[in-house]
């Protein structure tokens, strides 16, 4: 079982058994606006640009490099996915918690307003299957990503 212990205002040891330090770090001010807001907003895919614009918004100053050092932590914590969706493009994070639902589906990604979508398809699940049972390759649902035109876009393009 683990337990925390809160020593000082924002430090935070994750005790294991037999009061084992297994994680040992300083929670921020900073760190703590951007995992509340990543939490509020779970499902949605965020910048690290994107963050410090919302956090902005909340008139929490954050630098573009903390916002980067804390995702880093929280990826590696797997509070918190990083999905690079294109060559040159900057990644995107989402918060899934202790949530491993990424690994169960596929992903869309709309080359015109940039949202990334899951998307959970029995389709998409057999073709995975094919492609192991008949090329001897797994295909990773959390790293596949299809590029198209979401249903969004494709009815403002036939708007216009």
């Amino acid at each position: 079982m683990i337990k925390y212990e809160i020593e000082y205002q924002f430090h935070i040891r994750v005790l294991g058994k037999e009061g084992v330090i297994l994680e040992n770090s300083y929670v921020t001010k900073q760190g703590e606006a951007i995992l509340s807001l990543l939490k509020e907003e779970e499902g949605r895919h965020f910048t690290a640009e994107s963050i410090v614009n919302r956090l902005a918004q909340r008139n929490i100053s954050v630098g573009k490099a903390t916002v980067y050092r804390h995702l880093d932590k929280l990826v590696n914590r797997g509070l918190v996915r990083r999905y690079i969706v294109g060559e040159g493009e900057c990644a995107c994070y989402e918060y899934v918690g202790d949530s491993s639902r990424c690994s169960d589906h596929n992903h869309l990604k709309c080359s015109e307003c940039g949202r990334l979508i899951h998307v959970e398809c029995k389709y998409l699940d057999e073709v995975v299957k094919h492609v192991f049972d008949h090329h001897g390759f797994m295909i990773c649902p959390e790293k596949t990503v299809f590029y198209g035109v979401c249903s969004q876009c494709m009815e403002e393009k036939n708007e216009k």
